[in-house]
């Protein structure tokens, strides 16, 4: 199992520190660093200045990768062409991972100009057009959502870039198996590792492919700190967001992306117990104290640093690649730089 490391905008690094992080990712011995996207930073550039920091330590630098960018942001001409570039200048350190994003949501689609749209065939066109780009063919390709006729990607040569999906539910997970190198998971419970896999591996057998050509990635969020209490606070804020969402869901969206996700590993009535609390008028601090630990400790770990690998090495049972992604406990460079420590792949291993 390969360990690499997730750093997103919420831990509020600026370039000298991403920098510094970046070396210290090496040093530990992570084999990978990861960033998600939204629509901030471009996750791209950062993949290439983090790589280019790896070098002062490792000759050929860190792999980095994308899990995930959400499709809707860019054209699929426009993904094989940022992902290609960032292959070439890392002379092939370069993962590149897709999703859906909020397709499925109204709100989402609308604030983009975008319509109606099933999320499935966004990803199945972005799919079957952007891992043929990049790989030096000739493309023609009419879907639902996207046509290209007689496009190729103007490098020589090719820039192989491995293109993993981000999946959750299990026509999604089927269609990794079928059609990408890799599949990004995300706050599972090792139960739902195991399940994932078994989409996966339909999914293969539909395109009679072996399953073990598809890498199977998952982001672990780990916050450490002497205060539990304060890593109990920090790790409840960051996971409020996947698995209620910005408001209380409808019945129809309770069934859809992450909130249908967290009710599969059977935490159906206690999610349901926080959205009477935000009927009620309960503040995000309020919910965040009242966020069961149960449901935090099943897919990630908050407490002291000397427990933190063990959980990690619990947590990523069955990932072909486990990625520790950093929740900070405080504002500074430092509470990530506990975290990378306390579960550096040395002490993962040695559980």
């Amino acid at each position: 199992m390969e360990i690499g490391v997730g750093l997103d905008p919420t831990l509020g690094l600026n370039w000298d520190q991403q920098r510094e992080v970046s070396q210290e990712a090496a040093r530990l011995g992570y084999t990978s660093i990861w960033t998600p996207e939204g629509n901030g930073q471009d996750s791209f550039h950062l993949c290439v200045q983090r790589w280019q920091a790896t070098t002062d330590v490792v000759l050929e630098g860190l792999t980095t990768g994308i899990a995930v960018s959400p499709v809707m942001y860019r054209t699929p001409l426009s993904f094989a062409m940022e992902g290609g570039t960032v292959s070439d200048i890392t002379g092939g350190k370069f993962i590149m991972g897709i999703g859906s994003g909020g397709a499925y949501r109204p709100q989402a689609r609308a604030a983009l100009g975008v319509g109606r749209m099933s999320a499935l065939a966004l990803m199945r066109d972005y799919l079957s057009v952007i891992r043929p780009l990049v790989k030096g063919e000739r493309v023609d390709y009419e879907g639902e959502t996207t046509t290209l006729k007689g496009m190729r990607l103007a490098m020589r040569p090719a820039p192989e870039t491995p293109v993993y999906l981000g999946a959750l539910g299990p026509r999604m997970l089927e269609m990794s198996g079928e059609l990408a190198d890799g599949a990004s998971l995300n706050w599972c419970t090792p139960e739902q590792i195991a399940w994932s896999r078994e989409r996966i591996a339909e999914g293969a057998a539909k395109a009679g492919r072996n399953p073990s050509e598809i890498n199977v990635a998952e982001y672990i969020r780990i916050c450490v700190d002497d205060d539990v209490d304060a890593a109990r606070i920090a790790l409840a804020k960051a996971t409020m967001g996947y698995a209620l969402g910005a408001s209380v869901p409808t019945e129809r969206e309770r069934q859809l992306g992450y909130r249908a996700h967290f009710e599969r590993m059977g935490f159906t009535d206690e999610l349901a117990d926080l959205d009477e609390m935000r009927k009620k008028g309960a503040s995000r601090d309020e919910v965040a104290e009242a966020f069961p630990a149960e449901i935090l400790q099943s897919v990630g770990y908050f407490g002291k640093a000397d427990g933190a690998a063990a959980a990690f090495a619990r947590l990523a049972e069955g990932l072909d690649t486990a990625i520790v992604r950093v929740v900070a406990a405080r504002r500074g460079v430092d509470s990530t730089l506990a975290v990378m420590e306390a579960c550096k792949p040395e002490a993962v291993r040695a559980v």
